[in-house]
């Protein structure tokens, strides 16, 4: 026959407290998070910060100290397998790592409204939302900034077209022009192939470039008659 724990009034309005105070602030944080449109909106933080609470809550009552501190080590371990379901992958850019970041935040809020640090979980709630509030227009601010080799470390491809039986000759031809201005190439690509136009591009080793050398190198390459076009982009090495 199994034994139950007696029950206890302090200890359950102790319990509703530390549940109450993780729904109200994973509210706020989820709110934030719906009203911005992402994966993890007002639901789903609202259950990670109140799950996380009842889980180290349980530890707390059932073993004390060493009980929830084994609990927490679990809703870390575990909110991050939570976490990387939103990440997401697509081509070179990677979504929802905000996201799941703010889960395994809204987990910490949880934790300690479960152990029964509410104004711990209070401030908890305030940085996490100030982070993704109050750092937002520096974010944008950062991102507007055109990528450039002193601020950033910069991808340099030159892109040239032509038919596909000149295939061959293009990619001779962008090894000889970067080689002659001693732009080392990190790889030829293609980057589309079809049955009349096919487009290859050259990676250049993360370095330093000279504009003026790229509008030089896509010029001369576009005088030869196996180039149908070219040109040059940059971005941020990943």
């Amino acid at each position: 026959m199994l034994n139950y724990p007696p029950f206890e009034l302090v200890a359950l309005v102790k319990t509703a407290l530390a549940l109450l105070t993780a729904f109200t602030l994973g509210g706020l944080i989820g709110f934030e998070r719906q009203w911005r449109q992402r994966t993890a909106g007002l639901r789903t933080n609202v259950l990670v910060a109140v799950g996380a609470a009842a889980f180290v809550d349980l530890g707390l009552r059932m073993m004390g100290p060493e009980g929830s501190v084994r609990v927490i080590a679990y809703v870390v371990s575990g909110i991050g397998f939570l976490g990387a379901g939103v990440i997401m992958k697509e081509g070179t850019q990677v979504r929802g790592l905000n996201t799941a970041a703010t889960l395994w935040a809204s987990a910490a809020v949880g934790a300690f409204a479960g152990c029964g640090q509410l104004l711990e979980a209070a401030l908890v709630a305030v940085f996490v939302l100030s982070g993704n509030t109050l750092l937002r227009p520096l974010v944008n601010y950062v991102n507007r900034r055109p990528i450039s080799s002193e601020g950033t470390e910069a991808l340099y491809r030159v892109h040239v077209t032509c038919h596909p039986e000149a295939v061959s000759d293009a990619r001779d031809l962008l090894f000889e022009e970067l080689e002659r201005l001693h732009y080392p190439i990190r790889d030829i690509e293609i980057l589309s192939e079809g049955e009349e136009i096919v487009e290859l591009a050259a990676i250049l080793v993360p370095s330093t470039a000279n504009a003026h050398d790229l509008d030089a190198i896509t010029g001369h390459l576009e005088r030869h008659e196996a180039i149908d076009s070219a040109t040059w982009t940059v971005s941020a090495a990943s």
